[in-house]
């Protein structure tokens, strides 16, 4: 996937410009991002913050003026451009960073052509948008924290140490997701490769990410957990090491 072309659509409108460079290189680690457009009415003061840094991160503004009063035009423009782009074939995939949920249905359509789609967005964003991508990205965590350690709040649940607020607690639900995950693809032994395991956490819920609770990976916020098994297997000759998990 990380060869593939990428095309970067953001909503200015509803995203702020705040930490893009992380942005880019997050979306980065899931291919190329070939096309980058961001659309706003470029006339209003309130998308000023973003004229600074298009240029630099080689972002093409397209301009889109609000005809109507109350009506977002600049959603209708990102969205025929992704349907243009579609039909094009330029891309591999779509990333779509907006925290609105108008884009939901479009987030559908492309992925039944065939299409991965990465949405990013703010805490806010709607469960139905986050739903219709493949993964979905937070931007509160792309924001750099340095020593984030896990510790414990006054109820008992795990939490990161961190002045980020969109860190959660690793709390029950998170813990039966992983649970049932593992007893659901695991070998006849109760196995279950991590690698897998981690794929298939984030088919059932597309905004999984181990960084939200204030672990860099996986791996480290399972064994924080404390309740499963674990395996290391190093295989062939170059001692690749395999990681397995097991419900205790």
């Amino acid at each position: 996937m990380k060869d593939e072309k990428l095309a970067v659509l953001i909503d200015a409108d509803n995203i702020t410009h705040a930490n893009v460079k992380e942005m880019l290189d997050e979306i980065a680690k899931y291919g190329n991002p070939t096309i980058k457009r961001i659309y706003a009415d470029w006339t209003k003061p309130t998308v000023n913050g973003w004229k600074n840094v298009l240029l630099e991160n080689a972002i093409t503004p397209i301009q889109q003026y609000s005809y109507t009063s109350g009506k977002n035009s600049s959603d209708s423009a990102l969205i025929i451009d992704a349907m243009d782009l579609l039909y094009s074939k330029k891309v591999g995939g779509f990333c779509i960073v907006s925290s609105d949920s108008d884009f939901t249905k479009l987030a559908t359509r492309l992925r039944e052509a065939g299409m991965f789609v990465i949405g990013l967005g703010e805490k806010k964003t709607p469960k139905p948008f986050i739903t219709a991508c493949d993964k979905f990205i937070y931007l509160e965590i792309l924001k750099k924290n340095k020593n984030v350690k896990p510790t414990s709040n006054n109820k008992g649940k795990k939490v990161a140490k961190s002045e980020a607020s969109s860190v959660n607690q690793i709390d029950s639900d998170i813990i039966t997701l992983i649970k049932e995950s593992v007893d659901e693809i695991s070998d006849e032994n109760g196995w279950a490769f991590l690698g897998a395991l981690g794929n298939y956490i984030l088919k059932k819920k597309t905004d999984f990410d181990s960084r939200n609770y204030g672990f860099p990976k996986l791996f480290p916020l399972i064994k924080e957990i404390g309740e499963f098994e674990i395996e290391e297997k190093e295989t062939g000759e170059n001692k690749i090491r395999h990681i397995y998990i097991r419900n205790k």
